[in-house]
């Protein structure tokens, strides 16, 4: 049967109460099958509470209880064929929807929902660890539900009663032995270089981790026939390819799996012949899978040295009518008595926590990077010209000129036309943006700084080199500038004014045409063919391994750089009556921004005043500003008052 007629049989099967009651119905897709190996990986990354699927997207609608029945009927596929079956998690499983954000506290339900899946590798990620109250639940909670599994090769916590300091899992790596294929495993759980962690966790670099005794031990005197590397790390940052290198440095034919996160996109590269990473997407909308052939055992050197070693990788799209397709499934057989609990359990969650409370209706979508970010239908056209301006104002100080900067990071999803409701303010930002200001900050000095946190290169650079005094009080190495933007970004250039990448990202620019992405399903198929379902819009991924990773074939999206931050100027007061249109430069403006870009804002202030590239106003010479001079400008978080704004400006009636 081809992928074609598959999926449209699919969509003729009744479906039974799988995903959430108020899911909109997955869609058909033209699909490529999963190749299966020797061992073989489900892969899940950044998913950031979004356990519930994406209610109003049908192609990512399944959700985790879908997911674990899913699991169960994969592994028994591997039994019947004798092959292995692992599961393993990125991180970054908190902080973007209001199944984490909205309970008090954090998390109340996510971590048992979280834990009924059976994962054999796990890892942090940085959101783990910005506030210490998460970096405390992770250590008392996701460590004990997958003890032994917890990999935390170069993360401490510090215990705040001793000072202790220990391995966030007291597990550095671990070794076993795979079920069928009995191929030894030697598995590590990295996180990148990261310094934006909270006072109770520590982050030893890469670098240095990979120097350590233990480390050189376990690649050098362990029994391995394939390392298994786990990273909360994009699959083409530095520390990915540090951790490969000092294994590939010992183990120059020993095959190398590596699975990153933390780039939110789809990715796969293509180390050596021997050496591949997966990276699975973000906000579990992406599974991803690959699976490794011709793994020989250490005991047997000869036939590790003649068979070839063959990578292949899916990123399979979180559709319910995609699971049936790759376990062999239906609506009647697929679902299994945990997963339906655990969907369940997800549904009690959502509605104990009120998520489908509307707060009022958007009427329109606004898009993150579906367009430009200076496009009426973009979220920051939106923020800009409405919701910094109206949303985020101090009553004493209504009246007084202000730029309100915020980091695009801050904002993580797309607003749908319809019902904005409780669970939309998190899935929006879901973040503790909380919001400070610099008061009668001169203009002529706080025009600059904008343009100088969007700048790219050699500005950046040498803020880094030469603003210590600015950075006094934050960590060595704490300027990572990338850190402003949404971490898609980490992999993206530039072509033409439009995002393109040389992987894993949904970017239409760089693609095929739609015609030959049609042809390219190797299922014989007419590409015309009548019955093939219409495509939907979504992932259309170009990775090392070519363009084909996709399970489900897409309509492509287009997708639009983003700079690291955008502003919203107020009260610049007309200059006279009769030219509305035209403004009057105040001499000095209340500099508001987020708590999060505090530290950039400072050093950019630094920058403009050590670089002498604006002229201090008459009697209004310009000092140096520090974290002393910043003070509260509104009480609450961001994501409060932009759900007052809401409430007040878009109608409830949907």
């Amino acid at each position: 049967m081809t992928a074609t007629s598959v999926a449209a049989v699919l969509a003729l099967v009744p479906l039974v109460q799988s995903m959430q009651p108020l899911a909109v119905p997955p869609l058909p897709a033209p699909m490529r099958p999963l190749q299966w190996g020797q061992i073989n990986f489900l892969h899940t990354t950044d998913t950031h509470g979004w356990h519930a699927g994406h209610l109003q997207e049908s192609q990512y609608s399944a959700d985790w209880g879908d997911y674990i029945s899913f699991a169960d009927h994969m592994r028994r596929r591997a039994d019947d064929m004798g092959v292995d079956l692992l599961l393993v998690d990125t991180g970054d499983r908190v902080e973007g929807n209001g199944l984490y954000d909205a309970s008090d506290p954090k998390g109340l339900y996510t971590y048992d929902i979280f834990r009924q899946q059976s994962i054999d590798v796990i890892c942090s990620g940085n959101h783990e660890l910005y506030q210490a109250d998460t970096a405390d639940r992770e250590h008392h909670l996701t460590v004990p539900n997958f003890a032994g599994h917890y990999l935390a090769s170069n993360l401490d916590y510090i215990d705040p009663v001793t000072g202790e300091q220990m391995p966030m899992s007291r597990k550095r790596y671990r070794t076993f032995q795979t079920k069928h294929q009995k191929l030894n495993i030697v598995a590590f759980g990295f996180l990148f270089n990261f310094t934006g962690n909270a006072a109770n966790s520590v982050v030893q670099p890469v670098q240095q981790t990979v120097r350590e005794p233990w480390f050189q031990y376990a690649i050098s005197k362990e029994p391995v026939d394939l390392f298994v590397v786990i990273g909360h790390v994009g699959a083409r940052m530095g520390e990915l390819r540090a951790i490969y290198q000092a294994i590939r440095a010992v183990n120059p034919d020993t095959p190398i799996a590596l699975f990153a996160g933390h780039a939110h996109v789809r990715d796969a590269v293509h180390f050596d012949d021997k050496a591949a990473a997966i990276a699975s997407g973000r906000y579990f909308e992406t599974i991803g899978w690959m699976s490794v052939s011709g793994v020989g055992h250490a005991q047997n050197a000869a036939v590790q040295d003649t068979a070839p070693i063959e990578f292949a990788r899916r990123y399979i799209d979180n559709n319910l009518l995609g699971l049936y397709y790759h376990s062999g499934t239906n609506a009647t057989t697929f679902p299994t008595d945990h997963g339906m609990n655990v969907t369940a359990t997800i549904a009690t969650a959502r509605s104990n926590l009120n998520l489908e409370v509307s707060y009022g209706c958007a009427p329109q979508n606004y898009w993150l990077q579906r367009r430009p970010h200076t496009d009426p239908s973009s979220v920051f056209s939106l923020l800009r010209e409405r919701i910094l301006p109206e949303a985020i104002v101090r009553a004493d100080r209504a009246n007084v000129p202000r730029i309100v900067i915020i980091n695009t990071g801050a904002m993580r999803f797309d607003i749908f036309r319809g019902a904005f409701t409780r669970d939309t303010t998190f899935i929006v930002s879901p973040f503790i943006s909380l919001v400070r200001y610099i008061p009668d900050v001169p203009f002529a000095l706080a025009r600059q700084v904008l343009s100088i946190l969007n700048s790219q290169g050699p500005i950046l650079s040498a803020m880094a080199e030469n603003t210590t005094v600015a950075l006094a009080n934050t960590r060595p190495g704490a300027t990572d500038w990338r850190e402003m933007c949404v971490p898609e970004q980490y992999s993206m250039r530039m072509e033409n004014g439009r995002v393109s990448t040389h992987f894993g990202s949904d970017d239409a620019s760089h693609q095929k045409p739609l015609t030959d992405q049609r042809a390219a399903v190797k299922d014989g198929a007419d590409k015309d063919d009548t019955t093939r379902p219409p495509l939907v819009a979504g992932y259309t991924t170009q990775d090392d391994f070519g363009q084909d990773g996709d399970d489900a074939i897409h309509e492509p999206l287009p997708h639009y750089r983003l700079p690291n931050c955008i502003q919203a100027e107020v009260n610049f007061l007309a200059a006279d009556l009769a030219n509305a249109s035209a403004t009057k430069e105040p001499e000095t403006v209340d500099l508001v921004f987020f708590d999060f870009i505090q530290r950039f804002v400072l050093a950019a202030l630094a920058y403009i005043e050590r670089s002498g590239s604006a002229t201090a106003p008459v009697g209004m010479p310009y000092r140096h500003y520090t974290d002393a001079d910043v003070e509260s400008y509104v009480q609450g978080k961001f994501t409060d008052h932009f759900a007052e704004w809401v409430k007040q400006n878009w109608n409830d009636e949907c």
